[in-house]
């Protein structure tokens, strides 16, 4: 593995509240300010070995991560606020924090974004700095020359680009444009606005300069062939999609609980407040089917009815998402479920979850461990789809055409992940208790 020396350029398309929550706390904690909460890299340990060789590591001792100080920011938005202007408009983080490292962000101004208002269509006329209209082949010509300049400018021996913008809105896979490298590069050359997305052209431009890329939403970006093809072409890492923070982490823990204790389940309704930018997108249809389709699948995969039809062969599963923006970031989502057990009977049987969150304070440490990880893949000359990395994503990528499934167990994920991380730090993996 290369080690990780240098300095590690971060590229966040988007410069809002996730971002700005993720860049502030990282300078924060350069300062010896706050906690890195909810981050694994930076928080937790692994148990390493066994009987007398038993030890517990914490990840950066187990394998090599860059240091928090070698991180450099960038960004791309359509609003061309600094990262200190932004921050303050997403009112997620306390003024007295910002200030704190106020010239650090202030200096974080970002380059102007590829948009196309028919993928977002809340945002349209709203922001101003934005790539002259142009096709998508010249789209990923600029971000290349975006990130050659960014990399050069900064002294950055390895860049990471990750997606924290907004949801696209929905659109199918199109094996004529998405099957193979050939066929999606024609689409660019032709302008194909219709199934070549603006994210699309992110992840595209960075794994053609050889750069990994995260998708942190539910778009349809590095799931399709073309991309694990580029991706392996190129030798870069991909991971996704969408960060995994609120209501389907708390899903991901309950299927688990009923497929383990065998109860049986008629039907699970989810419903959410939000009143971020985030929220204002999703308040379109076409663009909270995205979402929709990304949070639907998740407990199909955990319950398998396939597997146990007498418990889940057929519950009514409905999502909601609500713009309410007196809530601004932070997020309230409510669950019901009903369950049966013995005899088939539910009288009644409920589980009810109300989870009032901080959606960017949850966020943000999954991005910092996605952006050290999958750095931690390019040096171990890992490419293509990395997904060990499911753990933190809320619809991991997976090949369907081959008979795949997701794995959306959080614990199975967190067992993946510990024994690649032992993996890539020279132990054995294993499935011991802890």
């Amino acid at each position: 593995m290369k080690p990780a020396t240098g300095k590690l350029g971060v590229l966040c398309v988007g410069l809002g509240a996730v971002s700005t929550t993720f860049i502030a706390g990282v300078l924060s904690l350069r300062k010896g300010r706050g906690l890195a909460g909810g981050s694994i890299t930076q928080m937790a340990k692994i148990r390493v070995g066994r009987g007398k060789e038993r030890q517990y590591l914490r990840v950066n001792d187990l394998v090599s991560l860059a240091a928090l100080d070698d991180l450099v920011f960038g960004a791309w938005d359509i609003f061309s606020q600094n990262a200190y202007e932004s921050a303050c408009n997403a009112k997620v983080l306390q003024r007295h924090d910002l200030d704190a490292v106020r010239q650090e962000l202030e200096s974080i101004r970002p380059m102007a974004a590829t948009f196309d208002a028919d993928y977002v269509t809340r945002l349209a006329n709203q922001g101003t700095n934005i790539k002259p209209t142009t096709s998508r082949y010249n789209y990923v010509k600029a971000l290349r020359e975006d990130i050659r300049r960014f990399r050069e400018e900064n002294g950055c021996n390895r860049v990471v680009v990750l997606w924290a913008a907004s949801t696209e809105k929905y659109i199918d896979y199109a094996p004529e444009v998405h099957n193979t490298i050939a066929q999606f590069e024609q689409a660019l050359q032709r302008n194909d606005t219709e199934r070549i997305s603006p994210s699309m052209c992110y992840a595209w431009a960075a794994l053609s300069e050889g750069v990994p890329f995260v998708m942190g939403a539910p778009n349809l970006c590095i799931d399709i062939p073309a991309m694990w093809q580029k991706a392996e072409q190129c030798g870069a890492p991909i991971a996704g999609k969408d960060f995994k923070t609120g209501q389907t982490l708390m899903k991901t823990v309950l299927a688990p609980m009923l497929r383990t204790r065998c109860l049986g389940l008629q039907g699970w309704f989810s419903t959410n407040i939000l009143g971020n930018r985030d929220g204002e997108v999703l308040d379109a249809p076409e663009n909270f089917r995205t979402k929709e389709v990304s949070k639907l699948g998740v407990i199909d995969t955990i319950l398998s009815p396939e597997d146990q039809p007498e418990l889940y062969n057929d519950y009514f599963h409905k999502v909601r998402i609500n713009y309410y923006p007196p809530r601004g970031d932070s997020k309230e989502s409510w669950d019901n479920l009903d369950i049966f057990g013995w005899m088939g009977q539910q009288y009644g049987m409920q589980i009810k979850v109300n989870f009032l969150c901080r959606d960017s304070i949850l966020a943000a440490p999954v991005v910092l461990d996605l952006v050290l990880l999958i750095d931690l893949a390019a040096r171990a000359d890992l490419s293509g789809n990395q997904s060990w990395l499911a753990f933190f994503l809320k619809s991991p990528m997976h090949n369907s055409a081959i008979g795949e499934k997701p794995l959306n167990d959080l614990f199975q994920q967190y067992t993946v992940l510990k024994n690649k991380l032992r993996e890539l730090g020279g132990f054995e993996p294993d499935e011991e208790l802890e």
